[in-house]
């Protein structure tokens, strides 16, 4: 019998026992291995209204979506299907196919690998070569509830033989080295070289260098040198100056980690990396660990749609807590422009438990910055404090423009006449009126977020300094 007579005597069948899902899924296969699709669409829907619960007519009608190009309609259905208990192996590897060609490279393999641990048969060697997927020992589709904050996504050095990432080839990846970490500074500045931020300093006395300092007056109280504190407000206020001054104050070492430090295009290494710089971190203990811009690595985990991202901020969480190694030792600092956009669970007690608000300085405090950036510079009768009250709202990096400015001016007259003046009170007046407050932009958004998104109280130092 011809594939057409069959198809003819199956077409019959089916209009004389329309109810039939056997009947029906017979015909759908035949037209899904004939390359009918549209068709077999048609047969599969017409069965799953007679049987709606059905996953071989789900997965098939997957299938017919795929092969029509059709890819969000049969996403939607595989999305549903492999939550299903009996669903086929096959179901997982097409899914898989699926989220690789969207990019979701990382849920890929694991997908690919829970259906070929419930069908060996449903293997694509292909699709595993391309992808640098190596069999397990154990069936990958064991899924264990667990914590989201703590699940450790880098097994730590006693596992690292038996450790096999997927999404990419084994052999390919060499991983950091430990020229390839970021050096570790000494700075030489203390506090005595940051300006004003006197409250600022006390909190970070208190977590941070008194521990050290006077170690066994905290051990008394169980207390262990260690900790995080985040720092928050306008850019250019000093985060990062006060982040080397904790450093200095203590003599310990400092390692500024930017995302460049971290992020790769290669699934599991930015978790890799992380973990090496914690790692980096503990070994020279004391060391002052400063993520700059740290919103970058731990946005909140509801406004992303990758998996790859959600894994990164794990595994923060979990050096964090120190799961693997104590981070007994280790001072973690993290500073950013935009706290709203921090996953909530950083500020859990244990991680950063402090959350300081670095707002601009006030007169005081800018009469010290200017005090710091004209020194060694030719002066005569500087009034700092009257220049200070000109300054209303500049943040520190507004008055090194201020002091950039007044030097530029200087110098161009020197050019001019061929003898150099002294900078004056009035030379940093002028200067003052040429640069504008760089943090009212910062403020108009922020106000927003203290007004509107305040949940526990955040952001109540914002509303105080802004008065409201």
């Amino acid at each position: 019998m011809s594939d057409a007579d069959s198809l003819s005597e199956l077409r019959e069948a089916v209009r004389l026992s329309p109810k039939n899902v056997p009947l029906r899924r017979a015909l759908s296969e035949a037209l899904l291995g004939r390359g009918h699709y549209a068709e077999a669409e048609t047969e599969l829907r017409a069965a799953l209204q007679v049987a709606p619960d059905d996953v071989g007519l789900k997965f098939g009608l997957a299938r017919a979506f795929h092969q029509q190009g059709k890819r969000s309609h049969a996403l939607v259905l595989l999305e549903d299907l492999v939550r299903v208990e009996s669903a086929p192996g096959k179901a997982f590897v097409l899914y898989a196919r699926l989220l690789a060609g969207i990019g979701e490279v990382e849920q890929a393999v694991e997908q690919y690998r829970r259906g070929v641990a419930r069908d060996p048969s449903a293997a694509d060697p292909e699709f595993a070569a391309r992808h640098g997927i190596r069999p397990v020992k154990e069936a990958a589709d064991t899924e264990a509830d667990s914590d989201e904050d703590t699940e450790v996504l880098y097994p730590g050095p006693e596992d690292e033989d038996d450790e096999l990432l997927d999404g990419k080839i084994r052999e390919a990846w060499e991983g950091p080295t430990e020229e390839s970490l970021p050096e570790i500074e000494r700075p030489k500045i203390t506090f005595a070289d940051v300006g004003g931020m006197e409250a600022l300093k006390e909190e970070i006395r208190l977590k941070i260098i008194h521990p050290i300092t006077h170690a066994d007056l905290y051990k008394a109280y169980g207390k262990t040198a260690g900790g995080g504190i985040l720092m928050y407000g306008p850019p250019g206020c000093g985060k990062t100056h006060l982040a080397r001054a904790t450093a200095g104050e203590i003599k310990a070492g400092f390692i500024s980690v930017g995302i460049h430090d971290v992020l790769d295009m290669w699934i599991g290494n930015s978790e890799r990396n992380l973990h090496q710089l914690f790692d980096q971190a503990r070994r020279n203990a004391p060391c002052v660990l400063f993520f700059d811009e740290v919103d970058a690595l731990g946005a909140s985990r509801s406004d992303m749609k990758s998996s790859a991202g959600r894994h990164l901020i794990n595994q923060f969480l979990s050096e964090l807590d120190g799961v693997k190694s104590a981070n007994e030792g280790v001072l973690i600092l993290g500073a950013t422009n935009a706290p709203w956009h921090l996953d909530s669970a950083f500020r859990r007690p244990g991680r950063f438990d402090r959350i300081l608000f670095v707002p601009p300085p006030d007169v005081p405090a800018r009469a010290d910055i200017l005090r710091l950036l004209v020194k060694g510079k030719p002066m005569e009768d500087v009034d700092f404090e009257s220049v200070a009250k000109k300054c209303d709202g500049f943040s520190g990096a507004d008055l090194k423009a201020v002091v950039d400015i007044t030097v530029e001016t200087k110098l161009r007259d020197a050019m001019k006449t061929g003898v150099p003046t002294p900078i004056r009170t009035k030379d940093l007046v002028s200067s003052a009126g040429q640069q504008k407050a760089t943090t009212r932009e910062w403020f108009a958004t922020a106000r927003n977020y203290a007004l509107y998104s305040n949940q526990g109280g955040v952001y109540d130092d914002i509303l105080k300094y802004m008065k409201l």
